[in-house]
């Protein structure tokens, strides 16, 4: 029953995101034999982490206040110190689990490289209902060619939160949004958020299985009690969705 997909979905580009505390989890590596086999089957992988809880707990060490606007972290000097250091152990979990090749294992003999570098080029967010996010960004540019490159060479490309602008600046983006501009920008067959509950329900609780882009926003518009997780990766997956993207899943990270 799978061989469908698997003609089907050879050569096709697929996004996946999902959060730090997925990294963080024991779960994790379930998650891993899944990528390595996706990538064993042709299909071409892009990974977009985030790292926000690895951030929160560097933070905490230093005794650094974190600071909200909007939904998103305001990132000053300090704040990006902490910033750069998370994203950097996340991204070495995740490239050292892509390089196990146990024997007897899921991972035996899939000899994976994984490809990461200054993909995204980013802009000041700026002012935002008063607030200066100061070096919280958004994306300006990704380098599309350079990821085809890597993706055709047979590599899994690996994407962090952060952007760099052309002046040298580093900039903190949202997980999310980096994820979204990916897909659409590399014309991605699928964009896959898995998040820590089973899907998006309706205001009565049942599980929808299937949604249109405008059926989607309604949901969002009618005030539902909808997960953080859905409010943050719903909104992303229509754009996704509205701009060429194939199809987008928000999938639980514990299945």
């Amino acid at each position: 029953s799978a061989a469908p997909y698997v003609h089907s979905f050879r050569g096709k580009t697929f996004v996946i995101a999902f959060g730090g505390e997925v990294v963080a989890d024991d779960t994790f590596l379930g998650i891993i034999h899944d990528l390595n086999l996706l990538h064993s089957l042709g299909v071409q992988l892009v990974v977009v982490h985030g790292s926000r809880p690895q951030i929160e707990a560097i933070l905490a060490q230093q005794d650094i206040e974190s600071h909200y606007a909007s939904g998103l972290r305001i990132t000053d000097t300090e704040t990006m110190d902490c910033v750069l250091e998370a994203n950097g152990q996340v991204r070495s979990r995740i490239e050292a689990l892509l390089s196990l090749g146990i024997a007897n294992s899921p991972m035996a003999g899939a000899r994976i490289r994984v490809s990461s570098g200054n993909f995204i080029t980013a802009k000041p967010l700026g002012v935002l209902d008063g607030t200066d996010m100061q070096l919280t960004g958004e994306v300006r540019r990704v380098d599309t060619d350079a990821i085809h490159q890597r993706l055709d060479d047979g590599d899994i490309v690996l994407i962090s939160p952060l952007g760099y602008s052309p002046t040298g600046e580093l900039f903190n983006l949202a997980l999310e949004e980096v994820a979204m501009q990916v897909s659409v920008r590399l014309k991605a067959h699928k964009l896959v958020f898995l998040m820590e509950n089973d899907g998006v329900r309706n205001g009565r609780k049942r599980l929808l299985t299937d949604l249109s882009t405008r059926d989607a926003e309604a949901l969002l518009a009618a005030q539902c009690k909808l997960s953080p997780d859905v409010r943050h990766y719903l909104p992303c997956a229509i754009r996704a969705c509205d701009n060429g993207v194939v199809r987008a899943h928000l999938l639980s990270r514990h299945m």
